[in-house]
C-alpha cells in the first residue's frame, strides 16, 4: 500500500466521521435535554425542577466538581431556570461550563466562564460568560447549587453527602463561536 493510497483512506474516513457528526452538532438544544445527556444525570423537565428532583437521589451541594450540573434559579428573565454541566473547575470561585441554549438560542457553548460572586462563596449568585458581550454579562443570577453524577449517599441525618468522584464524560458537541477560555 502506498503512501498516497493511506492517505487517501485516511481522508475518506476522518470525512465520513465528520459527515456524522454534523448532524448532532446542528441539532437544536434546550438545557435541560443536552445537561442530560453530557452529565448523565437521569432528570427530566424543566430546569427549574432539577433540583428538587435530585434531593435523595442524587447528591447535591455548594462546591464544584467536574460533570456536576450548576442549577439556576427562576428569574423573571429566565423562568424556567438553566442548568449547565461543570467542564472544569479553575478554583474555588471559578469554573468553566458546558452548556446549551444561553448566548444564542439552540446553541452549544463548551468551556465558558462562570463566576461565583455570592457573599459567602457558595455558588448561589453566579456571572456567566455571554457570547454577544465576548465576556461575563452584566447580570448576576441566583443558583440553588450543584447536582452530583451519581446515586446520592446520604449520611446519618439523611442529608446529601457530595461524592468527590462523581465525574461525567464530556461529549464533544460544540456549536459556540468566539467561546474564550478565560
Amino acid at each position: 500500500m502506498t503512501i498516497r493510497t493511506l492517505a487517501a483512506r485516511f481522508a475518506l474516513v476522518v470525512s465520513c466521521a465528520l459527515m456524522t457528526a454534523t448532524p448532532a452538532m446542528a441539532q437544536f438544544w434546550q438545557c435541560a435535554p443536552y445537561a442530560r445527556m453530557i452529565s448523565g444525570i437521569e432528570l427530566r423537565g424543566n430546569a427549574n425542577t432539577w433540583w428538587g428532583q435530585a434531593a435523595g437521589r442524587y447528591a447535591r451541594g455548594h462546591a464544584p466538581k467536574v460533570g456536576a450540573v450548576l442549577a439556576f434559579a427562576s428569574t423573571s428573565r429566565m423562568r424556567l431556570g438553566h442548568v449547565a454541566m461543570v467542564s472544569e473547575v479553575i478554583n474555588d470561585r471559578e469554573v468553566l461550563l458546558t452548556h446549551a441554549n444561553w448566548s444564542r438560542r439552540g446553541g452549544v457553548e463548551r468551556d465558558v466562564r462562570a463566576v461565583d460572586i455570592s457573599e459567602n462563596g457558595d455558588w448561589t449568585r453566579v456571572k456567566v460568560w455571554y457570547g454577544p458581550q465576548g465576556g461575563l454579562g452584566t447580570s448576576a443570577y441566583p443558583t440553588k447549587g450543584f447536582i452530583y453524577a451519581g446515586h446520592a449517599p446520604l449520611n446519618d441525618q439523611g442529608d446529601d453527602v457530595i461524592d468527590p468522584a462523581a465525574k461525567a464524560p464530556i461529549i464533544l458537541a460544540s456549536l459556540s463561536q468566539g467561546s474564550t477560555r478565560f
